[in-house]
């Protein structure tokens, strides 16, 4: 396993994959978010939580119909810290990787699973958290000529 400034890579396989991963919270800053598509189809009875929160250290690119975070220092990206319930974390983690196309060790995946640090907005507090990042060839191209949303607000872009 590698880190990249504070975060843990989680897509090189180890052990550690055949198992769920650590029960952490997921932040979330696009499709998942309150009022936007995949909200509720995947997050609707699964959830303890949902606060707003902010992640530094990543910008937010357009994609099509949804956004792609891409580690990049001074950046920051608007979200909210989703709390699974724990009952139905291994069925919301499962759901949200298919949802991110995102297979650990393959990097033809859309999306890598990565621990980041989230900061609560009520209070300021840094949440270690599940954060789903473009993968290597999607932060290829998006870096080459993607397109930035400006604040790293996706609700913004309306």
């Amino acid at each position: 396993m590698g880190s990249w400034r504070g975060y843990r890579i989680v897509s090189v396989i180890t052990p550690a994959h055949f198992s769920a991963p650590e029960p952490l919270p997921f932040f979330v800053y696009g499709t998942l978010r309150p009022g936007e598509r995949n909200h509720d189809v995947f997050l609707r009875g699964r959830t303890r939580a949902v606060q707003p929160a902010r992640l530094t250290g990543a910008v937010l690119y357009e994609g099509p119909g949804f956004p792609y975070a891409v580690v990049e220092p001074g950046g920051v990206v608007l979200g909210e810290l989703v709390t699974a319930r724990p009952e139905k974390y291994e069925e919301l983690v499962t759901a949200l990787d298919r949802l991110e196309e995102y297979v650990a060790g393959d990097p033809r995946s859309l999306y890598e699973r990565i621990e980041g640090e989230a900061v609560r907005a009520v209070d300021e507090t840094a949440v270690r958290a599940w954060v789903y990042v473009a993968g290597p060839a999607v932060t290829a191209r998006l870096r080459a000529g993607g397109r930035l949303v400006q604040g790293g607000d996706w609700a913004s872009r309306r």
